[in-house]
């Protein structure tokens, strides 16, 4: 077998584009860069992968319970046993909470740590404006930057992504794409998409309020939301209060996304922040235009305004909704505009992204043999 990595993450069950992008990289590294890959999980237990991930991949899932400090204490623990028997040559996380920013120090050091940041920052921010809580919020960010320095390397998602951050190991590696199907979007159906998780990040209650300036002028289109969260009944309430229940729908996560992008005519982006953006280049990858607040981090590295879609002053609904209805109107700029889409995303596939994974690890390997 070639070389050892090992990743560190909390689960990969779930339908989530963490465990989307896993799913791509690690079989991408085991089936055609000769990596012998290992996923270490905490607590998944015996549940079922939503995605599909390669046969060859090596999977160790730990138990962690307990008060904060039983957790901890279990948690380096396990996880050093697991690294002593894998021997990896390198090791990767991917956990965007603090044990993961500070797992070479609660672990050691056993070979070079890479750590991957999937989320803005902002995902930690409270949102009071008191005094407290500002300076919580700034102890927050100091720690986090604390804990992103003790790897050799911290990839940051997007540009943008990495001034959020004050490092000096920082290096932007974009996701690569689920897909690039032979098969693409007519773009004449009266149908908008939205792909993501119901809570507060995804903005649904602005892409509601949105809709429904569409909905009156255009009844025949339809929004069709494709996700679950903690905020579902909220935003199924929202739906109903606004009298929208027969324009907006909202479906269960599919792993058959890509039948669903090919189905729309316009993806619909409504978030306060985002880590990247992996729904928007899957839709144009299918030749779909996106819609996008121009929020951080990542709508606006991937979208080229007015090129191969729309970036939007963040928050702005009525922009967003004069956008979503030129689209609608004009189908000859509609389809101008996914041919550009689907051609510009080429940048992010595998073939293109993962190469960088494996001469970073290059890297790292042969600098430590030589330490």
């Amino acid at each position: 077998m070639g070389r050892k990595i090992l990743y560190i993450t909390n689960q990969i069950c779930g339908p989530g584009g963490l465990e989307r992008v896993l799913s791509i990289k690690a079989s991408y590294l085991a089936d055609l860069m000769g990596y012998e890959v290992h996923i270490l999980t905490l607590n998944q237990g015996d549940e079922a992968l939503f995605y599909n991930f390669s046969e060859n991949l090596n999977y160790h899932d730990v138990s962690l319970k307990g008060n904060p400090l039983e957790y901890i204490w279990n948690y380096r623990k396990k996880i050093r046993d697991i690294i002593k028997k894998v021997e990896p040559d390198i090791i990767s996380v991917c956990d965007d909470g603090l044990k993961g920013l500070f797992a070479p120090w609660l672990l050691g050091k056993f070979c070079p740590m890479v750590y991957e940041r999937h989320v803005s920052k902002q995902v930690l921010l409270n949102t009071s404006n008191s005094l407290w809580v500002k300076w919580i919020n700034r102890l927050k960010f100091r720690l986090m930057d604390v804990g992103g320095s003790l790897y050799d390397s911290f990839i940051s998602l997007t540009k943008d992504n990495t001034k959020e951050w004050n490092l000096n190991n920082i290096k932007v590696i974009s996701n690569p794409l689920s897909f690039y199907p032979d098969e693409v979007s007519k773009l004449e159906n009266k149908e908008v998409i939205a792909v993501g998780r119901l809570f507060y990040q995804k903005g649904y209650p602005l892409m509601i309020e949105t809709w429904e300036k569409i909905a009156k002028q255009f009844p025949d289109w339809h929004l069709n939301i494709y996700g679950a969260g903690p905020d579902e009944e909220l935003i199924r309430q929202l739906i109903k209060d606004k009298g929208l229940d027969q324009y907006i729908l909202i479906h269960k996560p599919t792993p058959n996304i890509l039948e669903k992008y090919q189905n729309s005519s316009i993806y619909l982006l409504s978030s306060l922040f985002e880590g990247f953006g992996m729904v928007l280049i899957e839709a144009m990858a299918c030749g779909v235009p996106c819609v996008s607040f121009d929020c951080p981090c990542g709508p606006a590295d991937i979208i080229i305004d007015n090129e191969d879609g729309y970036l939007v002053e963040a928050k702005d609904v009525d922009r967003l909704a004069d956008r979503l209805k030129y689209l609608i109107k004009n189908e000859g700029i509609r389809k101008q505009m996914g041919e550009k889409a689907r051609e510009n995303v080429k940048r992010y596939l595998p073939e293109v992204i993962v190469p960088m994974w494996d001469t970073l690890f290059t890297q790292l390997i042969q600098e430590d043999k030589t330490q």
